[in-house]
């Protein structure tokens, strides 16, 4: 029998004893399995980020002449080794490097692979030009004149803050022809279809011999030939500002002997590598991203700017908080707080676990047919029947992409609640109800406000995994380009119906679907960096607004 020294003063393990009955292999395991965790997600971040950040750095331009004396010009992308397959030496080994050589509507090619063995020489003049154009990818070469009409000017006349001048002036006359087109052509637009609308639906509520539609009818007669009118004349003045821009041109030529002529306004950035200095090339890097995060994309998506990705992404993941927050909050305090746990609740409870596990294509499909199809197709009939067979929200939209992702993210939402409001002490209900408060106000005024930043994480989670989705997107609403944004200065401002661009699908479609994948890489490894960017963003002002709470309600002890 144990004396009360030997309860007092245990023995101890021996440090003989072997290695497994002191359990030190499993902790070892533990921590070396924590280590390498860390390790992967470091190494990941950290070379998303490397490769995202240099993406956008100037590099010089070498012009390569070969042994058969044929020249090109490129930045080079990388080098590796090859087998050369020869007859005498099977396992030789060569060197080779892919160089970005541009020029696509010459030589029909972006990159070429150069085999060191044909090359004679290298060299980096300084008069090579990069030309980044809004269509065809860049230019390099020399830059031979600048005309305007029939007065030309040799590129040796022209300094560099000159010819920055005149691209400046380009980009001017280009945004005056795009607020045109876009702006008020659109507006004519608009309420011509406004027009059609108003009348097709005096003839399905009333007939075409009513009066209602005789009225509407003499109505729209004399505000068309209004609006016929501004469309010619702002159509006209388009057209009048695009031949002025033809004729105001740069002529180049590559390094083969090639010229080409290309107009101003569709020069976006002009400089000569090899000449730069330090301060030089950070003002390209700095371009360029202000580019990428302002400007729209171009080039199928490998080139240009991700704005509409980013705001699309945005709206989306705002919208998706907003559905899910209510609608998952609620289902975990009915569960918890007013349910009788019993084995329908029990069986409730697996499935919004097991809902957690369903493939997110499901969620698409289901949100195609069910919101998109159904709900959708049901409104279009019910409030849009003059557009039919045109869908408004019968289709693919923000709204219905948003509410996907709410369903996708809400099993997380709950659990999270769930947990959280468990973690209330009972004790702190039983207070509350002794001192006379209704079951509601316990739970609004203790429960609620205890178990809030537990929700945020939820809350936060949520948003992290609805952000990154892709595959539900690609059925209820998301596109490779989109003309117009969800969110506009357009009446009524917020369009749920509308399509949308984010960053998700944007990354999948440069990295898989373009038609150079080599050039799409620089823009996957950017986008992704955004990507991870933005939903850092998010989650921080979410965990700033969880920090706050926990201050302010769970200050105390219970």
């Amino acid at each position: 029998m144990a004396t009360q020294s030997d309860m007092e003063h245990p023995p101890r393990r021996s440090a003989h004893a072997p290695l497994s009955a002191r359990g030190e292999p499993y902790v070892w395991l533990l921590g070396g399995a924590l280590v390498g965790g860390v390790v992967m997600i470091i190494g990941f971040l950290a070379l998303i980020t490397y490769n995202g950040l240099k993406a956008f750095w100037p590099r010089p331009v070498a012009v390569i002449t070969m042994a058969d004396g044929a020249r090109t010009a490129g930045e080079k992308v990388r080098t590796e080794t090859y087998s050369l397959h020869s007859e005498k030496k099977s396992s030789a080994q060569g060197t080779r490097s892919l160089y970005r050589v541009g020029n696509f509507d010459l030589t029909g090619e972006d990159f070429k692979w150069v085999a060191e063995p044909d090359v004679k020489s290298i060299e980096a003049p300084e008069d090579i030009v990069l030309v980044e154009r809004l269509e065809w990818g860049p230019f390099i070469g020399r830059l031979v004149s600048a005309s305007a009409g029939e007065a030309i000017t040799a590129a040796s006349k022209l300094g560099e803050s000159e010819l920055q001048d005149l691209i400046s002036q380009a980009h001017e006359r280009r945004e005056n022809i795009r607020r045109i087109q876009r702006g008020a052509l659109g507006d004519v637009n608009r309420a011509m279809e406004a027009a059609r609308l108003s009348l097709r639906w005096a003839a399905m509520e009333h007939g075409k011999d009513s009066k209602e539609y005789s009225a509407i009818e003499k109505e729209n007669s004399s505000e068309a030939a209004k609006l016929e009118s501004e469309y010619a004349r702002l159509s006209a003045e388009a057209a009048r500002l695009d031949a002025e821009d033809a004729v105001i041109t740069f002529t180049m030529a590559d390094v083969s002997g090639g010229e080409k002529t290309i107009r101003q306004s569709s020069v976006v950035r002009m400089y000569w590598p090899n000449a730069q200095g330090i301060f030089g090339k950070a003002g390209v890097y700095i371009a360029r991203w202000w580019e990428f995060l302002t400007a729209e994309p171009r080039e199928a998506n490998t080139e240009g700017g991700v704005m509409p990705a980013i705001f699309g992404t945005f709206v989306m993941t705002v919208m998706m908080a907003l559905l899910v927050a209510p609608f998952g909050v609620m289902a975990a305090l009915y569960l918890r707080e007013y349910a009788r746990q019993n084995a329908l609740v029990s069986l409730v409870r697996i499935s919004v676990n097991n809902m957690a596990g369903v493939p997110s294509i499901v969620y698409g499909i289901f949100g195609l047919g069910f919101f998109a199809y159904g709900v959708g197709g049901w409104m279009d009939g019910w409030m849009y029947a003059e557009r039919l067979p045109s869908p408004t929200f019968g289709t693919g939209g923000v709204l219905w992409a948003s509410l996907t992702l709410a369903l996708l993210t809400a099993p997380v939402v709950i659990v999270a609640t769930e947990e959280a409001l468990s973690a209330v002490p009972q004790s702190a209900r039983e207070g509350s109800l002794a001192c006379g408060a209704s079951k509601w106000q316990t739970i609004r005024y203790i429960v609620l406000p205890k178990a809030l930043p537990g929700i945020m994480t939820g809350l936060i989670l949520a948003m992290a995994r609805g952000a990154g989705e892709v595959a539900p997107l690609m059925l209820v609403g998301v596109v490779k380009l989109a003309p117009e944004l969800p969110v506009d200065m357009v009446f009524p401002y917020v369009h749920l119906e509308r399509s949308f661009m984010c960053l998700g699908f944007h990354i999948y479609d440069v990295g898989f679907q373009s038609r150079n994948a080599e050039a799409g890489k620089p823009m996957v490894f950017m986008t992704t960096l955004l990507l991870m960017s933005v939903v850092a963003a998010l989650n921080a002002g979410a965990i700033i607004i969880r920090n706050r709470l926990k201050k302010k309600y769970v200050a105390g002890h219970f």
